[in-house]
């Protein structure tokens, strides 16, 4: 017997269908407060002073969370190969500008405070609201565009085709549930960055954190439900028609696809699958109180809780959908035909259980060692050696 046929295709194609999750929620978790914390930076933080701190608050670590993006991007090139041509194709204005401000982040950490001068360092400031702000809005605009269905088709030789220049695409992408989508994500991380600052710092800064991540969450709960309705009433969803071969080749014209209906019949099917969204609102109004009464350590774990909820609430309604078309529904992408080889999933499972928990070990430790709160005396006192 073959090493890798001791887990089968189907089940090699979930466990990748989950990990990708994963990843995506690792990225949420750890560069998300990040980003909300770029975000918040210019109305949290009125002096020099105040502002270092919020910035020394992710300087240690921010390099270190956007691993978990690579590791998503890495993850969709390598066991979704498809998905990866597809996407970065449609999406790729939307993902030219969000890189470029996830680019222009890391030189806003380095020459933000090269020089004493107030208007090169509010003018920086205002480079790292954009680096965190843009991603965090232009990535719930994908995750909307994604349940509404994307307008390209597959040829015979599975080469994708959308219409339009590069700009028609972008500016479609811009559709009223897709910003709602846009809007719930910009705010869930404003509030995960607003509850990392109260855990971090103190003072003025952790005060107008917690007020103004307390309006981020109600904004993202309130989002999240409207969103949730408008899927229900508003969104055709999409179905496999007739016999499902989950361990057949990889060409997503061999299954029949139809486009009506809801999402929604996913729960009268699986009904075990609203645990997602009930996470997403329980943690996200947890967190909402913990901010009120001025909790730390538990409010950024129930911050993690509504955001792995809410992400993965959207995997599971959509399952076994990775990527559906809305003009040929026939080449939509899912779970049992947009994936890489058996052999290439299982060797790369083997390489994920070896350095996974390394990974995860030593994420761990550097954050234990980074433990405590960023003052002004340290920030003042080591001027020097801190951002």
């Amino acid at each position: 017997m073959i090493l890798h046929d001791l887990i089968s295709y189907d089940i090699l194609r979930v466990i990748w269908w989950a990990l990708l999750g994963v990843l995506l929620i690792g990225f949420a978790l750890t560069d998300g407060f990040d980003m909300g914390v770029g975000a918040l930076l210019p109305f949290v933080a009125k002096t020099d002073v105040e502002r270092r701190i919020a910035i020394n608050t992710v300087g240690p670590v921010w390099e270190g969370n956007q691993v978990w993006f690579i590791l998503g991007g890495g993850a969709i090139f390598a066991a979704w190969p498809p998905l990866y041509a597809v996407s970065f194709s449609g999406f790729y204005l939307a993902m030219f500008v969000v890189l470029a401000a996830l680019i222009v982040r890391p030189v806003a950490f380095k020459y933000r405070s090269k020089r004493d001068s107030m208007r090169w360092r509010n003018s920086w400031d205002w480079a790292l609201f954009a680096g965190g702000a843009v991603p965090a809005l232009l990535f719930g605009v994908a995750v909307g565009n994604v349940l509404l269905g994307v307008p390209f088709h597959l040829n015979d030789m599975l080469m994708s085709r959308y219409d339009g220049n590069f700009l028609i695409k972008f500016i479609g992408l811009l559709r009223p549930f897709a910003l709602i989508a846009g809007i719930v994500s910009f705010s869930m991380l404003l509030m995960h960055g607003a509850a990392w600052l109260c855990l971090k710092s103190e003072g003025a800064v952790a005060a107008r954190a917690r007020s103004i991540g307390t309006i981020a969450g109600f904004v993202a709960m309130g989002g999240y439900a409207l969103a949730g309705l408008w899927l229900a009433t508003g969104v055709d969803g999409f179905a496999i028609v007739g016999e499902i071969v989950t361990d057949g080749p990889s060409n997503p014209l061999y299954s029949e696809v139809t486009h009506g209906g809801t999402w929604l019949t996913a729960y009268s099917e699986r009904p075990w699958i609203a645990v997602a969204p009930g996470m997403g609102f329980l943690g996200m109004a947890l967190a909402i109180r913990g901010l009120r009464a001025g909790r730390e350590v538990s409010t950024l774990l129930w911050s993690k809780l509504g955001i792995t909820g809410v992400i993965s609430s959207v995997g599971l309604t959509m399952f076994p959908f990775i990527l559906p078309s809305t003009v040929d529904p026939k080449s939509s992408l899912t779970v049992w035909d947009a994936s890489s080889s058996h052999q290439t999933l299982f060797i790369m499972l083997v390489c994920t259980v070896i350095f996974m928990p390394l990974i995860l070990a030593y994420t761990a430790w550097v954050y234990k060692v980074l433990w405590g709160k960023v003052t002004e005396a340290d920030v003042t006192g080591n001027s020097d050696t801190v951002y």
